[in-house]
């Protein structure tokens, strides 16, 4: 993995991931604690060629980076909870209309303003549900800096080999902490390019009509091709439909092309789960927390494990189920009021033995926090 070494806050590590996977465009608007993203990719997107433009709020951001994806961009934008609320319309657009972005939520205390400079895991069903309708959403989380940095990467990859908006779900302490980046040389980690159609000028293109693998060639928007773009529901050609079995056959599509592949888009990270009679599923900078009580408790001999999940939407049910099915109980840490464990308890085969260790003020939920929630659930006092 010979390359560049830095020590960098995770925003940070998100703008070298984004820029290592080929990022040219980002627009957005400054939230805290998402900022420094805008921050360096103003300064490092004119040096490769790309531009940055802050723009007059996060529903106006949204929309330029559909513009730019589909004249040929790779693009992003980059918001915390309140923004996040705005660009959700936009997001929605980009769903149905079937255009590869990355969304960056730096997760903070709300709902509303809530607590700017803090941190919380509140937006997570946002992140599935936030745009109305029947739809389907990638979200991915990370622990560390440098997971920061490969699962910015992995977003964009996702976004292009699926034509699909990408949420990255991280929060203020990932945003904000310092750790050591490795940078890999170019050509290490795999980067998915932009797939054009073969269709040549003057030849019917028709920009909704999905290849026998189920991918969509694209052709830049403004270039050799005329076509339509909406966020109607539409026929082959990107031009709005009354049709039912064209309505049906393309909500079916939108669904089905990340649901029916959870288990492919599923990213994790697992410690002790073979012999342990306690699991915790965490995930972001709570599963920090979980891991630093997993191995104390381990070193005392204590049966106990970690499920870390990468991938957070689509749910990956099956993994879960799997990975927890041996466990006496399974304790879901996360810092909200349990959006995660909702998830969790509709899986498992016994969900009276999931239980939630959270905390909601702000605060991260630490090693001892955990210890002491778990210590009550057990009956073994506080």
């Amino acid at each position: 993995m010979s390359g560049e070494i830095r020590f960098v806050q995770g925003n940070e590590a998100c703008v070298r991931g984004a820029l290592y996977a080929g990022v040219r465009f980002f627009a957005g608007y400054p939230i805290t604690p998402s900022t420094e993203i805008a921050e360096h990719l103003s300064e490092e997107l004119p040096r490769v060629g790309g531009r940055f433009v802050q723009m007059e709020d996060e529903i106006a951001s949204m929309c330029a980076v559909c513009g730019a994806s589909l004249a040929g961009s790779k693009a992003m934008t980059a918001t915390s909870g309140p923004g996040f609320s705005l660009k959700q319309e936009a997001l929605g657009y980009a769903i149905m209309a079937e255009i590869p972005c990355v969304i960056v939520d730096v997760q903070r205390g709300g709902p509303s303003t809530g607590l700017p400079t803090e941190c919380s895991q509140g937006d997570v069903v946002q992140a599935r549900w936030g745009a109305h309708g029947d739809h389907a959403i990638i979200a991915l989380t990370a622990s560390s800096i440098q997971d920061v940095f490969s699962m910015t990467v992995e977003a964009f990859n996702l976004a292009e080999t699926y034509r699909t908006p990408v949420v990255l779900l991280f929060d203020e302490v990932i945003g904000h902490m310092r750790e050591k980046l490795e940078i890999p040389a170019p050509g290490v980690l795999p980067v998915v390019e932009r797939l054009h159609t073969d269709v040549p000028e003057g030849v019917n293109y028709h920009p909704y009509l999905p290849r026998e693998d189920g991918r969509l060639p694209m052709s830049d928007f403004g270039g050799v091709h005329r076509y339509n773009v909406t966020g109607l529901h539409h026929d082959i050609w990107g031009f709005p439909t009354q049709n039912a079995t064209q309505i049906v056959k393309l909500n079916y599509h939108l669904y089905d092309k990340i649901e029916n592949r959870a288990h492919i888009l599923a990213r994790w990270k697992e410690y002790f789960l073979e012999d342990a009679e306690q699991i915790l599923v965490s995930y972001g900078s709570s599963a920090r927390s979980a891991r630093h009580l997993v191995e104390g408790r381990r070193a005392k001999g204590d049966r106990i494990g970690l499920l870390e999940l990468q991938t957070l939407w689509p749910f990956p049910a099956q993994l879960v189920r799997e990975k927890t099915a041996h466990a006496k109980s399974v304790f879901v840490v996360e810092m909200n009021m349990g959006q995660i464990c909702a998830q969790v308890k509709n899986v498992v085969a016994n969900p009276d033995r999931v239980f939630l260790v959270n905390r909601m003020d702000g605060k991260l939920v630490t090693p001892t926090d955990i210890g002491q929630i778990m210590r009550v659930i057990e009956g073994r006092g506080y």
